[in-house]
Order: structure tokens, then sequence, then C-alpha cells
């Protein structure tokens, strides 16, 4: 019988051990009652070792503390990483930033068609699950831990592993224990929906010692919060320069939003399932299978609009969310001779259903009243012989002006991994392998314009000779809509190898990747035109394998990485180190690249845009102080990055296309580390910290009229603090514990761009739980955002309508769990 009660001599870590401290236990010394800390073992380096034992910076939170933050989706765990930010819109739709290194995302509505790479890797046990704006959401049910690599990760993660690394971890089956559980809760949110959740999971022993099966599934609500209030939108020429030709236009529609206006209409919600077969086959080989099924769904949006009112929007185009994914992966070990041989592999397959409202595009968009307005310009109506029914001799006229975008966008990815390592106990010991990637993006992005139809727009099909994804006409209203497909192709080599100058004191490592990325980008951008009426119009639009500099050749992109380590370790308990280490990312095409910009004093967008780089140099320590009571780690770094990818849309002077440029030079100095300290069996204090001076060096931009030189990067605050207490004592015959967290983060900017750059204030949050257990049974009350602090997490103008991404507010909720 597998029982997790909590006993006076066992602290578990409740947040906070961060930078490898971080999901480590507090237990009793077993020759008396002096508390110690215990460790975790990780696989950060590709071989088994505890974290204390691993010479780099490491995170790693265990799913004990996981289980004990109440830790559920990608922003929970985040958060309590002072290290780490992100700048997202909500469930399935945020990017991750490590050490400062940061740009503002681009919008889920082009990222499929647009969007540049992540600079971290988020990978899912071995395969990376990395999306342009729309990272893998994957829920933490049943996680072994988390481990969150800061710094350059090239050598042995590969591409996108510039300023780290994210692994999750799942739960494998055990051979020889049964062991089943469910954790369930319910909450409510201060003026918002009432939330719940349920998890359950089994580990079932089939075969002694040779077979055994572990599946997990789970159920989960998250209530709104954020109100879409009635209102009313009307295009306004003053806004947007672009629209030259509205202010001829003697009346103006008005749309209102009385059909969609919800309360606490950002709901959301994780179902999903895995399950895994572990098979002994010989004492030395061993095969693993694994599957995952996950649906989200989401309505609404999770950011504000403060000039409507706080926690309030006004939408006029419905917004909801689907993504689904089924993941199978599989892996074989073996150990031939005196090699530990490691094959795994996985298959990907992500459908993403979105509807955005994008009425705020009349405030931004280029040629709004050519798709909004009837006609009153005499030769324009002769020379395309106008339908008498869309001319308004007496001034234009201008119809509904709301918009949305529905997008349909599937993901696919299959990788490939086989490495041999060589035993960790010899003193030149090396871990070498080849890494295959195989990714895809196909998305289909059709932008409603509700006024066309009734001008009389004929209906439009993606270019015939282009790659198409959906070759159907589009429905009537479409005004806009993108149809192509994005692949990466990628094949790598890299080592790692350790020699022992001094063994078990002094050790030197270098690493290396070579690797070849075949990127292509092909299909059309297409428009329906209001001087071809009728019910068809094809061929109007871009195709990408020939214009603009396009061919049907894909972007190559070699290169080399490099990694250097040396360790010191003067004493068991003390670990000292210092790395050089690069990463890099994928470059790409651009859309709009190869056409004259709008404004002549605006050069030509480049067809493609480059890899970015990354160096790193970090010094760093661990230290486990008075008989492991204490733990101290931390580092100090120091990053450049050269050739930046920053997206920018700018109607004005480039183009109604998004398009990206390596726009600047960047470098940080930095410092974090955290403090772990059981203070008594029954107090376990922890703190973290992270610092990081971020600075623009160098404007390469031609197209983008960035920050000054000096600037600070963007979503990135420049101190981040967080610290936690948990208390646990007997209460008759239960087990009872208190804890309390704070985190606080301090002012961060918005953008790089200049014309969109805003400050964003710091802010603190608080956490409580009181909770008891017995026999296995545990249950919890706990309060997340005590002060219901507003905080500004990202201020973004993507819809062309200034809006916060928040936290949630006060949420106030039980908890209940048993584990057998």
């Amino acid at each position: 019988m597998e029982i997790e009660a909590m006993t006076k001599t066992r602290i578990g870590v409740s947040a906070l051990a961060l930078s490898v401290a971080m999901g480590t236990a507090a237990a009793q010394d077993p020759a008396g009652d002096r508390p110690i800390l215990d460790t975790i073992v990780v696989t950060a380096t590709k071989t088994e070792t505890t974290a204390q034992d691993a010479p780099l910076a490491l995170q790693a939170v265990n799913g004990d503390t996981l289980d004990e933050l109440n830790a559920q989706t990608f922003d929970d765990y985040v958060r309590y990483l002072p290290n780490v930010s992100f700048g997202g819109r909500g469930p399935g739709q945020s990017t991750v930033y490590i050490r400062g290194l940061a740009v503002q995302p681009i919008s889920v509505l082009l990222s499929g068609a647009q969007g540049t790479t992540p600079n971290v890797a988020l990978y899912l046990d071995e395969q990376p699950v990395t999306a342009p704006g729309r990272n893998l959401d994957v829920y933490a049910a049943d996680l072994d831990r988390i481990e969150v690599l800061p710094g350059p990760q090239g050598t042995l993660f590969g591409a996108s592993s510039q300023a780290g690394t994210v692994r999750l971890i799942t739960n494998k089956p055990e051979l020889d224990t049964f062991g089943a559980g469910f954790d369930a809760s319910i909450a409510t949110t201060k003026d918002g929906e009432m939330s719940n959740a349920l998890e359950a999971y089994i580990n079932l022993p089939l075969v002694d010692e040779k077979l055994a099966f572990r599946g997990v599934v789970y159920d989960v609500t998250q209530g709104g919060y954020i109100d879409n209030v009635p209102g009313t939108f009307t295009t306004d020429p003053a806004i947007n320069p672009q629209s030259a030709a509205t202010p001829s236009a003697v009346s103006y529609e008005t749309a209102d939003n009385n059909l969609l206006a919800e309360e606490d209409f950002n709901d959301a919600s994780y179902k999903g399932f895995r399950g895994s077969f572990l098979w002994e086959i010989t004492p030395e080989t061993t095969a693993y299978l694994q599957y995952t099924h996950q649906k989200i769904e989401a309505d609404g949006v999770f950011d504000y609009d403060p000039e409507v009112g706080d926690l309030d929007v006004t939408r006029f185009f419905p917004d909801a969310l689907e993504d689904d994914f089924d993941q199978t992966a599989w892996t074989i070990e073996s150990r031939l001779g005196m090699l530990d041989v490691i094959y795994t592999g996985a298959y990907l397959d992500r459908q993403i259903n979105q509807s955005v409202d994008y009425t705020g595009y009349n405030n931004a968009g280029g040629f709004i009243s050519y798709y909004t307005c009837t006609y009153d310009n005499p030769a324009y109506i002769t020379a395309y012989d106008i339908d008498p029914q869309f001319i308004t001799p007496g001034g234009r006229e201008c119809l509904n002006p709301a918009k949305g975008v529905v997008i349909d966008q599937g993901q696919k990815r299959t990788t490939h991994e086989f490495r041999v390592t060589t035993p960790q106990e010899n003193r030149l010991r090396a871990t070498l392998g080849v890494f295959y990637d195989n990714f895809e993006i196909e998305t289909v992005d059709d932008f409603y314009y509700l006024a066309t139809p009734d001008l009389g727009f004929a209906r439009n099909a993606p270019i015939s000779d282009a790659v198409q994804i959906d070759p159907s006409l589009r429905p009537a209203g479409v005004a806009f809509f993108n149809d192509i497909r994005r692949t990466e192709e990628q094949l790598a080599f890299f080592g790692e190898v350790t020699f022992d100058l001094i063994p078990d004191v002094l050790s030197v490592t270098g690493g290396l990747r070579v690797y070849e990325i075949d990127s292509d980008f092909e299909g059309s951008s297409n428009f329906a035109d209001g001087i071809f009426q009728g019910s068809e119009n094809t061929d109007r639009g871009r195709d990408y394998d020939v214009s603009g500099g396009h061919t049907p050749e894909p972007l190559e992109t070699d290169g080399t990485v490099f990694k250097a380590n040396v360790s010191w370790t003067p004493r068991p308990d003390t670990l000292i180190y210092g790395t050089y280490s690069e990463g890099f990312r994928p470059g790409g095409f651009n859309r709009g690249g190869g056409l004259a910009s709008i404004n002549p004093a605006f050069p030509t967008v480049e067809t493609t845009y480059d890899t970015d780089e990354v160096t790193n140099y970090e010094f760093g320590w661990k230290a486990e102080l008075f008989d492991n009571s204490l733990r101290w780690n931390g580092a100090v770094y120091f990053v450049e990055t050269s050739d930046l990818q920053v997206s920018r849309f700018d109607p004005e002077n480039v183009s109604i296309l998004t398009f990206i440029e390596n726009a600047a030079d960047a470098e940080i100095f930095g410092t974090e580390g955290d403090l772990t300290w059981a203070a008594t069996p029954e107090l376990t204090l922890f703190g973290a910290y992270s610092y990081n001076d971020t600075e623009l060096t160098a404007v390469n931009a031609e197209v983008i009229e960035l920050a000054p030189v000096g600037s600070e990067l963007p979503l990135v605050p420049e101190l981040q603090l967080t610290s936690r207490a948990r208390y646990e004592l007997p209460l008759g015959t239960y087990n009872a514990y208190a804890q309390m967290g704070i985190q606080y983060a301090s002012e961060s900017f918005s953008s790089l761009a200049d014309e969109i750059r805003e400050e964003q204030e710091a802010y603190t949050t608080a956490d409580l739980a009181f909770g008891a257990g017995k026999d296995g049974w545990n249950a919890e009350l706990f309060v997340e955002n005590l002060t219901d602090e507003r905080a500004e997490l990202f201020i973004n103008e993507q819809d062309d309508i200034r809006r916060i991404t928040t936290n949630r507010p006060r949420t106030i909720g039980l908890r209940m769990s048993y584990n057998y």
C-alpha cells in the first residue's frame, strides 16, 4: 500500500525551492530529530543524476510540490519560478521566457502563418512540443517533475533552446507496486464563476516485475471572471489614418454586441487521459509506450479593456477555442556491453479551431473603407461597372464594422532520437546521439468582414496553382484568408564528453551539436475583391511559391553550437561550476517579403529572416550547509544575443501583412538563486530571486521602429522574488499543515516596438493553504491571490484595442485527495 500521509518528520516542499532545490522535501535524520533536505533525480543532462550533482542551473519541481501548490496549468507553475516569465492571452496561447531574453509574442491570429519559433524549448518527456505563439498547454496531472534549465541548452536539446528548456516529465509505471488515488476540488472566484477539478490515477502491475500499466484521467473546469459587457462600435476615421476615403462618408453604421454580451464569459475546461505501459523484456532491456489525449475548450478572452472597466471588454464576434492533441511516445532502453543505449520517438497530432473578434482592426487596418463602405466616385464606378445597388452618389455609406477571424490549424510532429551513454562512474564518459524532427503546420485563417456580402464582394478560393490546404470556395463575408503550410525538417548530431581531471573533485565537459534545418513555406494569402461582383472570384491573392522573391526551394540553415563546462567539488556538499554555452533558433520566410513598402521612405521587407543566436557565460554554485538542513543554489550570468527576431504589423508605412526582421542585439547581466531551510522538523522556509539587467545594445532594424539603444527588453521584470513557509504539526490523530507564499515582480515593458511600448506596473500576490490528512486522505482549504491583486502580466494591442492580460482574481477553494 502506498500511503503518502504527511508526518511530523516529513516536511513537504510546498512551493519554491528553485534552481535545483525546488521540489525537495525535508525529512528527519535517521540518527535523530534533526531535519535534513532530500533531493530528486533528474535527467537534465540526458543521464540520471541528482539535482545537486548536476553542474548546471536547474529548477526542478517534483510532483509532490506541484500537488501542494495546486498547480494545474502552465500559468500556475510558471508563477513560482522567479526567472521564468510569459506573454500570452489564455489557455493554449502562451509563450515562455527565461533569464530576461524576450520579445513580445506574435498574435495567435497570425502565429501559424507568420510566427517565429519560440526561444525556449518546451518538451513533453522526450519530444519537443514548442510551437509559434501556441506552446502545447499540458495539464499538470500525474507529473513526476518539471525541469527548467535556464540558459542556452543547444548542444543537448537543440533548436529553440536559446534562453532555456522546460521539460514536463510524466510519471512512469512501477512494476512492483499497486497504487491509485484521486484529487477533487471546488473553488469560487471573486465576482466570477465556480471552478472544479477531478483527477484520478492508477498504477497496475500486470505481470509481476515484468509488465505494468499506469493511467490518469482528468476533467477540469475553470470558471470565467471577465465580462463581455453591452457596447457599440462605430468606425472613426480620425483614429485610423489608413481610412483615407472614409472621411467622405456621410453615415457610419454602428455595431452592437447585444447577442454576445455575457458575464464571466471566459470559462475554460481541460479534459484528457494518459495511459502507459512499461515492459521489462530482460534485466537489461525495457520498452515503454505512452498515449496522451487532451482537449481544451475556452470561451471569451483572458485580457480586459481598462477603458471599458475592470475585468470588462466589449466583443462583437464570438471568441472561442478548441485545442486538441494526441501524442504517442515510445522508448526502448538497453544495456549493450558497457554502453547504455536509448531510442526514443514520438508522434504529435494537434488540431486547433479558434474564432476571435477582430473588430478593432478598423482602428489600424488598411483598406477599411474599401471593404466596408459603398461607392460614390463616378470614375471608379464607370471603370469597374459597379452594380447600382452599391452606389450612393450623395456620399459613401459605411456598413457594419464588425469583423472576426476563424482559424483552423493543424500541427503534426514526428521525432526520433538515438543516443548512447558510457558508464557514468568512468573517469572519461560521454553521451552521443542523433536527433531527427519533422514539424508541419497547416493553417487556414478566414478573416470575416461582415459588411462585404452587402457590398457585393465575390467569394474567393485559394490560388489554383498554389499548394492548397482547403481548396473550397470561402463563405460569403470572408474578405481575406491564409491557406498556408509551413514545414521544418531537422537533423542533428550531438554529444557531450566529460573528463575528471581529479576524480570526484574537478571535471571538464565539452559539447557540440551539428545541425541542418530545412524550412519551407507554401500556399497563398487571398482576398475578396469588390470589383468582381458575383458568386465567385478565384486567384486573387499571393502565391508564396513564386511571388515576391519566394521560390519553391526550402530555406536551408546549418551550423554548430558549442558548450564548455568546468565543475569543482571542493567538499561533498559544495559544487562550483562555470559554463560557456550557445543556443539558436531557425529563421524563416516573410509573407510580405519582396514587396515595396507602402511608404517609399521605408525599405522593402526581406523575403526571409535569419537565425538569431545566443551566447551565455555563467558561474554558479550549489551548497548544502549545516548538515544538509540549509541549501543555497545560485548563478551569475552574462548573455549576448544577436540578430534578434522581432515581429511587427505596420499597415501605415510597410504592409498589411505582419513581418519579421532581425532587428536588434542585446545583452543581459543577471543573477538567480534560491534558499531552502529546514528550520525545524515542523517548519520549512523557501526563498528565491532573479535579477535581470537587460539592455538593447544595437538596433539593426531597417523597417521596424524599435525602442532606442539602452532600452530594456520587454515582458521581463528586472527583479522577481518569491518566498514560502510551510508548517506541519500533529493535530490529534491528524497531520495538519499551514503554508503561505508571496510572489513579487517589479515593473516591466510590454513591447520592443517603440510605438506600442508601455510600462507594466509592479505587483505582489499571496497565497494561503490550510490542511490536514490521515491514512492517505487529505483535505485542504486554499486561497489564491489573497489580496485580489490585478497584475499587469501583458499589455497588448494585438487586436488593435489596448487590453491587459491579468491573473485570476481572489479564489477560495476546497480540495480533497486520497492515495492508496
